[in-house]
């Protein structure tokens, strides 16, 4: 199986916190890998690293074979071939369903109108949302945007999606029908890179799962292995601590 992503020795500090500390991993083509571990770890840091939303002290990134931290990459390009899934949906409150998700094919691939609407449309239907294509995102449930946000990322075509914590702004019953997409999503060969705090789903999902603290891979693994037999201490606790708090075995 090829490499998508390849993230070598990455580091990043705000002021005198290193936030980020020699991280390195691979993610195959048609892949999971989820990113777990305590608030304040990095997790997001690293999300916004890989898609160059914030820049890496050192390290490098490379994506399907373009090395977006060299000095001579297209970022808008590379960017472009990656989708970001916010935690808070960031949808353009003043455009409908539709205009929201078609806004990229139209705007960063120079796609037609009707190309675009088409598009959109398709993507709608795979999350389950065709219906409220001409809704704006304040009549829809906080699961209902979040799903557009994913359908907007796929508009794209993206080789890779990034997930940042996708279900952390929602209310408890409306989780469920986010990570049911995402999880579709993945059975279609879909490559991401997921944040969550959502350990049943964590596990059930992911093909490679890492432990991220003070911005250091503590551990990564097969996910039966990593979240039924950590081999590192700190792990152990995190997930028992996890468990005992949303009452997951």
């Amino acid at each position: 199986m090829s490499i998508m992503l390849q993230v070598e020795n990455l580091e990043k500090s705000f002021g005198n916190l290193k936030v980020l500390k020699n991280v390195s991993f691979n993610l195959e083509k048609r892949k999971t890998i989820v990113v777990i571990g305590p608030s304040g770890s990095g997790k997001s840091t690293l999300l916004r690293c890989i898609n160059q939303l914030t820049l890496p002290d050192n390290g490098k990134i490379v994506l399907d074979g373009v090395e977006l931290t060299s000095d001579k990459v297209n970022l808008d390009k590379a960017r472009s071939e990656m989708g970001f899934v916010f935690q808070n949906f960031n949808l353009f409150t003043h455009l409908k369903v539709l205009d929201n998700v078609s806004f990229g094919p139209l705007r960063v691939r120079k796609k037609s109108k009707k190309d675009s609407n088409d598009i959109a449309m398709e993507e709608l239907k795979r999350v389950g949302l065709e219906d409220k294509a001409f809704s704006y995102p304040a009549e829809l449930s906080g699961g209902q945007q979040q799903r557009v946000s994913i359908a907007r990322a796929l508009a794209l075509k993206p080789k890779l999606i990034l997930f940042d914590e996708p279900t952390s702004a929602l209310d408890p019953e409306l989780i469920g029908e986010v990570l049911d997409v995402i999880t579709k999503l993945a059975k279609e060969g879909m490559t991401a890179l997921i944040v969550t705090h959502e350990m049943g789903f964590a596990r059930s999902i992911a093909d490679e799962a890492i432990f991220l603290e003070s911005g250091i891979i503590l551990e990564k693994g097969p996910p039966k292995d990593l979240f039924s037999n950590p081999k590192n201490r700190r792990t152990m606790d995190f997930l028992q601590k996890i468990s005992q708090l949303y009452g997951e075995e």
